[in-house]
């Protein structure tokens, strides 16, 4: 079941255990420069307002009803980063869920087309809670390239470079759960004096139906993709578990519509946050960037994600400026984060 709580999508398998819920949120942040240097991991500035698409079935395309799921706005080239928690069960370990993104049905990891169920070779997933956040599409082992909306039908999305169309946009997420018998076996429950040790170990170690993904898409000006920016330094890290270890049965998913902010406003009534600031504004006032440090094994990238043509690029290729305000600047106050973070913490400034 998938809930909207607060602007969070939270996924909920109580099938499978009464505790294992993921919580699931878009947050705003700074646009990275794209000038060839790679950054460190921006704030979150708190998440984009999130609605359902069925709330406003007059008013959206109808390929969206069909759908279903949640929207969202952004403005164009804006930039957004995906957090992830899952809470504790019994006080002794957060649920391990395995969590499928995409953006355009082009995988964030991989850069394949969707594929359902898990793969392993190459890994097309993330391991929560090991992998806190997604800051962008996975280019090489260490290092992202930040999404980025753009307008679809215009050629700059990470969709429409690999495939020569714009027919979905948004972001599409998939969830399963751990099966509960691995989890009761790989984290039993520990007398109260062990359970701070385990959780370390543990770091490294409602809509009413399911969103349905198979609709064929309408022409629409309102929908936004996502498209690779500036490079940052992350890793997206390795499955320490085995593939059967994941109930495969037991599954989630829902679209995530992006909507320009104009057209938010119109849909919904509603204003649409402010801009951010500007990577140089923010660094001018002293405020911390961030650079996450765990021992786990990172992922090696993909070479199909690597050969997309940033924003930037792609503006320059089409003649047309896509990148305001992409000043380089030198980030001086850089905050480590261990892989031992409190449980629910978001980096911020």
């Amino acid at each position: 079941m998938i809930e909207l709580r607060a602007d969070q999508m939270v996924f909920t398998f109580p099938e499978v255990h009464a505790e294992a819920a993921l919580h699931l949120d878009f947050q705003r942040t700074l646009r990275i420069p794209d000038d060839g240097k790679s950054y460190p991991l921006p704030p979150g500035l708190g998440r984009f307002p999130l609605t359902h698409v069925d709330d406003h079935a007059a008013a959206v395309p109808a390929s969206w009803v069909e759908r279903g799921g949640v929207m969202m706005p952004m403005f164009q080239a804006e930039a957004m980063w995906i957090s992830f928690q899952s809470p504790s069960v019994d006080d002794r370990a957060s649920y391990p869920f395995l969590v499928k993104i995409a953006t355009g049905k082009i995988n964030a990891v991989t850069g394949e087309e969707w594929r359902d169920g898990a793969n392993r070779d190459p890994q097309d997933y993330l391991v929560v809670p090991t992998q806190p956040w997604l800051d962008g599409y996975c280019v090489e082992k260490g290092k992202i390239r930040q999404f980025v909306a753009m307008p679809l039908g215009a050629g700059f999305s990470a969709e429409e470079q690999l495939t020569g169309k714009g027919e979905w946009g948004g972001v599409q997420v998939e969830v399963y759960p751990m099966k509960r018998d691995v989890f009761e076996r790989r984290f039993p429950k520990r007398p109260p004096s062990d359970r701070r040790e385990r959780l370390s170990e543990m770091m490294f170690g409602a809509l009413s139906a399911p969103c349905a993904m198979d609709a064929e898409e309408d022409e629409c000006a309102a929908s936004m993709g996502l498209a690779p920016g500036g490079s940052m330094e992350q890793e997206i890290y390795d499955d320490p578990f085995d593939l059967a270890d994941w109930d495969l049965r037991q599954r989630s998913r829902c679209f995530v519509h992006l909507t320009n902010s104009m057209v938010w406003r119109a849909i919904t009534g509603s204003e649409p946050p402010t801009t951010p600031p500007t990577a140089a504004e923010y660094e001018s006032a002293g405020l911390p960037w961030f650079d996450w440090y765990s021992e786990a094994k990172a992922v090696a990238g993909s070479e199909k994600l690597a050969g997309l043509k940033s924003v930037k690029e792609m503006g320059k290729e089409k003649g047309t400026p896509a990148l305001p305000e992409n000043q380089s600047v030198t980030p001086k106050n850089v905050v480590t984060l261990k892989g031992t973070m409190v449980k629910g913490q978001v980096r911020e400034w």
